[in-house]
């Protein structure tokens, strides 16, 4: 199904903060690939917060088609609203302005999304898809491997920090099936310094690396091709 592969593994990572410098590396070193989903109308390092007493900055746009290169950009919404509290007018404005920035940006067309706070509804589902959006992460886990039904309402196998985590790989590496087999992990790349766990994503790619039998791709080289 994917070059021939009949299991995949993708990763969608969200907000666009600085420890995406460190996550990409890992990436690049194990020949992971990822989507990241950012958000245009809010990169600038004066966008901060903490957690756990670590303190998280947003990055400016300067560097970043260099920096996410070999992976996927998508949209996030411009300032990372609760698309369900806005008006149908302000969501798509989210949607959109954020599509066409990073568009520019990065020199390439937008295909995907991840909804903030993973809310949505009906009427956000058919905004999605007026914007010309192709498929968009839920926050509504799976643990398990079937291909989603529905692209704009897609949800991952799961969180990196999932305590099935380890099980589920062994699962999928396991796996020797006929029907396709799709592994996807999200998360955000500060939960690794806020919660001082950076050796489970390096332990989780360094395990699922070199393997003949999987695709490692980006969201829209797995759902799209």
């Amino acid at each position: 199904m994917w070059n021939g592969k009949n299991k995949a593994l993708t990763f969608s990572y969200d907000d666009g903060v600085e420890m995406d410098r460190r996550l990409v590396g890992i990436f690049n070193n194990y020949g992971m690939k990822c989507t990241f989903n950012l958000n245009s109308g809010i990169m600038t390092p004066a966008s901060c917060w903490e957690k756990n007493c670590v303190k998280i900055r947003r990055m400016s746009p300067e560097g970043l088609p260099e920096l996410y290169k070999g992976h996927e950009i998508a949209v996030h919404c411009s300032t990372h609203p609760d698309l369900t509290q806005l008006t149908p007018d302000e969501a798509r404005r989210e949607i959109m302005d954020d599509k066409k920035t990073l568009e520019s940006l990065f020199g390439c067309e937008i295909k995907g999304m991840a909804y903030p706070y993973g809310t949505y509804n009906d009427t956000i589902v058919d905004i999605v898809k007026d914007c010309g959006i192709k498929y968009s992460r839920t926050c509504e886990d799976t643990h398990g491997f079937a291909l989603p039904e529905k692209l704009l309402t897609f949800g991952a196998t799961c969180h990196h920090d999932y305590i099935g985590l380890w099980a589920l790989l062994d699962r999928f590496l396991a796996y020797d099936g006929e029907a396709p087999a799709l592994f996807c992990v999200w998360g955000h790349s500060y939960e690794f310094s806020a919660y001082d766990n950076w050796s489970r994503i390096e332990r989780f790619c360094k395990m699922a690396a070199g393997r003949d039998d999987i695709f490692y791709g980006t969201n829209s080289e797995v759902f799209l091709g």
